[in-house]
C-alpha cells in the first residue's frame, strides 16, 4: 500500500497533536506493519455502555491466594497464562518437574529461592524470568511462599527479539542471562539435603510421575546452547527515545511464533515539549493484549496495585485514562515494572477469572 494523507495529520506520530485534539493509532502486525495515524476531536475510549464479551477487562490476581496452586488465567493455542503460587519443600522431598508440551517461562513475583536443573544451578528472586526449555528437567528449592507468572509456549521455543539497527547489546547484553552453574547445583545439594527422586513429567496436560532410586540430577558435565537461563528486569536496559514516544514493540524480551513477552520498566519521559508523554490511544488490530502489574507506580491507569493484570483484546482502541493525561505535565519519568504479553490469535479466559474482575473497569475512561 502506498502512503497517503487527507485533512490536517501531524508529521511525526505521537508529536505535535493540536491542542484538544487526540491521535489515534491503527496498525497491524504487532506495530510492525501498515498503521495508519488518526487525529480525531475526543478519544477513541469514549463509550458509555457496552454491551457483549468484547470489552477491556481487569483482574485482581492478589485475591488467588497462595492456597490457590496453579490457577490458569488465559489461553489459545499457543500459550496458556497462569499464576502459580508454591510453597517450599523440605529438601529431600522436593519433586522435579518436566514440560513435554512446550518451554515455561517463569516470572518471579513474590518469594524466591533457587532453580535445580540438570544443567546446574539458578538463583531467582522477584523481577527474574526464568526460560525453562520443553522437556528439561528441573525442580524449586524456595527460601519462602512464592509467586509466579507463568507463561506456556506450546507451539514455539522462545528466542530473543531482533534489536536490528540498535545492534546486538540493546535491551540486554548477553552477559546478563544468568548461567546454570553446576558446581554450585552439587553443593547446594550437600549443603541443603536435597535430594530429587521423583519427576512429574506434563504431556498433553496430563501428569505422569517417574520415580527412581537415587538423585534424578546427576550430570557431570555439558556443552550447548540449549539450557534454563534467567534474565532479571534490573538488567534489561529500556529503549528510549527522547523525542517521541516509542511503541510497545520496542520493549520485547522473549518471541515465540504466536506471541511476544514485554517489560515495562522505569525511564525518562519524552522531552520534547510537543511529544507525547503517556501511551497513545492504538487499536493493535492483531493481537490480544495482556499486562500484568509487578511494581511501581502505574501512572497510566487508576486505581491499580501491584498483582493486577488487564486484558485488552483486539477490536478496540484502548489508551492512557484522563487522570494519567490530567497529570503527566508534572511526571518526569515512569516509575514501573510491568509484564506485556502480546498475543497473535484471541485468547480465551478460564471461567475462574470471573471471582476476581473489576467488571465496571471498561467504564475508567469515563473522567
Amino acid at each position: 500500500m502506498h502512503h497517503y494523507t487527507q485533512g490536517k495529520p501531524t508529521r511525526q506520530a505521537h508529536k505535535g497533536i493540536p491542542e484538544g485534539r487526540f491521535e489515534e493509532e491503527q496498525g497491524l502486525e504487532g506495530f510492525y506493519g501498515p498503521v495508519s495515524h488518526l487525529i480525531k476531536e475526543k478519544p477513541s475510549t469514549r463509550w458509555v455502555e457496552i454491551e457483549g464479551p468484547l470489552k477491556p477487562r481487569l483482574f485482581d490476581l492478589v485475591k488467588f491466594g497462595p492456597e490457590s496452586g496453579a490457577q490458569r488465567l488465559l489461553y489459545n493455542n499457543d500459550i496458556t497464562i497462569s499464576n502459580v503460587w508454591m510453597a517450599p519443600e523440605t529438601p529431600e522431598k522436593i519433586v522435579a518437574r518436566r514440560n513435554a508440551d512446550g518451554d515455561w517461562l517463569y516470572f518471579c513475583h513474590k518469594g524466591g529461592g533457587q532453580l535445580l536443573s540438570e544443567y546446574g544451578l539458578l538463583p531467582f528472586s522477584p523481577g527474574s524470568y526464568i526460560v525453562v526449555p520443553k522437556c528439561i528437567t528441573h525442580a524449586f528449592l524456595l527460601r519462602e511462599p512464592t509467586n509466579f507468572l507463568l507463561i506456556e509456549n506450546r507451539t514455539s521455543h522462545f528466542r530473543e527479539p531482533d534489536r536490528g539497527m540498535a545492534g546486538r547489546h540493546a535491551v540486554y547484553d548477553a552477559n546478563a542471562i544468568g548461567k546454570p552453574d553446576l558446581d554450585r547445583l552439587y553443593a547446594v545439594m550437600r549443603e541443603t539435603g536435597a535430594n530429587p527422586r521423583e519427576i512429574h513429567v506434563k504431556h498433553a496436560d496430563q501428569i505422569t510421575k517417574i520415580k527412581y532410586d537415587a538423585n534424578v540430577f546427576d550430570a557431570v558435565g555439558w556443552k550447548g546452547d540449549l539450557f534454563p537461563y534467567t534474565l532479571h528486569m534490573d538488567h534489561i536496559m529500556p529503549l528510549m527515545s527522547h523525542r517521541a514516544h516509542l511503541p510497545p514493540s520496542a520493549h520485547s524480551n522473549f518471541v515465540a511464533r504466536g506471541f511476544v513477552v514485554c517489560s515495562f520498566l522505569p525511564r525518562p519521559l519524552e522531552s520534547d515539549a510537543d511529544a507525547l508523554k503517556v501511551p497513545f490511544y492504538h487499536q493493535n488490530i492483531d493481537y490480544d493484549e495482556v499486562l500484568f502489574y509487578h511494581a511501581g507506580d502505574f501512572f497510566s491507569r487508576d486505581n491499580l496495585h501491584a498483582g493486577m493484570m488487564s486484558f485488552h483484546p483486539a477490536g478496540f482502541p484502548h489508551g492512557p485514562h484522563p487522570k494519567a493525561v490530567q497529570n503527566i505535565a508534572s511526571k518526569t519519568h515512569t516509575d514501573e515494572y510491568a509484564v506485556m504479553i502480546d498475543t497473535r490469535w484471541p485468547l480465551h479466559r478460564d471461567p475462574a477469572l470471573e471471582k476476581v474482575e473489576h467488571s465496571d473497569y471498561y467504564l475508567s475512561w469515563r473522567k
